[in-house]
């Protein structure tokens, strides 16, 4: 995989960051062969970032040529159109096979290929109005973290950058690897919800979310068990009701939802890392039944448990 991650001068360096070290740590940590990454520029060999920083050496859009994944981590703050040229790049990459990523505003140019027309996307929730304006033929979400078309990925704001990194490392080296990566930075291998979550309102009181980092502990180290949803309300000491409100505005999903996707991640490492046997990883997950389990995967994953455990199975070292 040859990742080719655009810069431009006046890009801040957490939006560099972020796919940087999420791609970077699969060559460090050896979880795939042939995994290389290279910075390129319309700008020349050299650009200097928002925070004053050069760096030198970049290459040149030549490397689009053979790149196996584009990623654009951010755009101008002036959110100025894309250049013919980078456009043709963008199509003659998509049309050979390549994935297009755009990361937060990096959207704007991916959006501005065509690539996305008749199809969703999603930017920074400041920008989305803008996008929309700008590609009417683009269905611009404004809650998403990232959305993915298989060929064409788009992110929102910011931190939801390693989400989709993370994501991308899933669909292209599995859950194994991308938990690896996700542990290594200390973020979560999978966030719910949206970026709905992070635009201004009222936040949950602090002794709520106390009680609530509590219980979802709880409950990861209780996948087996059939849990419920009144189950979290009394190990957190509230109400169905006030547990469920909480709940939502700390985490932007339902109590029930968090359950079926914790139960579905468990699933896939198990499927990966482990020779166990389908009923087993479905009871160690907390599933009623093999059939229960083999329709949510199917549904959340497009494929079944067999199919994805022939696709990712982790070779014992």
């Amino acid at each position: 995989m040859k990742v080719a991650i655009h810069v431009f001068d006046g890009i801040t360096m957490f939006h560099l960051a972020a796919p940087s070290l999420v791609f970077g740590e699969v060559a460090r940590q050896g979880l795939a062969e042939g995994w290389t990454m290279e910075f390129w520029s319309e700008d020349g060999p050299r650009i200097r970032t928002a925070e004053g920083i050069a760096i030198e050496n970049l290459a040149t859009p030549k490397v689009l040529r053979t790149a196996d994944l584009l990623v654009f981590p951010s755009w101008h703050g002036d959110l100025r159109d894309t250049g013919e040229e980078l456009v043709l790049h963008m199509r003659r990459a998509h049309a050979r096979g390549a994935r297009i990523v755009g990361l937060c505003l990096g959207a704007f140019p991916v959006a501005d290929s065509g690539l996305l027309e008749g199809r969703s996307a999603v930017t920074h929730w400041a920008a989305a109005s803008a996008l929309a304006s700008r590609r009417p033929a683009v269905d611009v979400k404004s809650d998403a973290l990232y959305i993915d078309h298989g060929d064409v990925l788009t992110s929102a704001g910011t931190a939801s950058a390693i989400d989709a990194c993370l994501h991308i490392l899933r669909s292209e080296i599995g859950a194994v690897a991308a938990s690896t990566v996700a542990r290594l930075l200390v973020v979560a291998p999978h966030r719910e919800g949206g970026q709905a979550q992070y635009v201004d309102r009222p936040l949950p009181e602090p002794d709520s979310n106390v009680r609530l980092g509590g219980t979802t502990d709880w409950a990861l180290a209780h996948l087996d068990e059939p849990l419920t949803v009144d189950d979290l309300a009394r190990h957190a000491g509230m109400s169905r009701r006030n547990f469920t409100r909480r709940f939502a505005e700390t985490t932007g999903t339902t109590p029930a939802k968090w359950l079926l996707a914790r139960r579905l991640d468990g699933s896939r490492r198990m499927l990966e890392a482990t020779d166990w046997s389908i009923e087993r990883v479905a009871r160690a997950c907390g599933f009623g039944s093999v059939v229960t389990f083999r329709q949510n995967f199917v549904a959340k994953y497009g494929t079944t448990p067999t199919s994805y455990r022939q696709r990712f199975t982790v070779a014992a070292e």
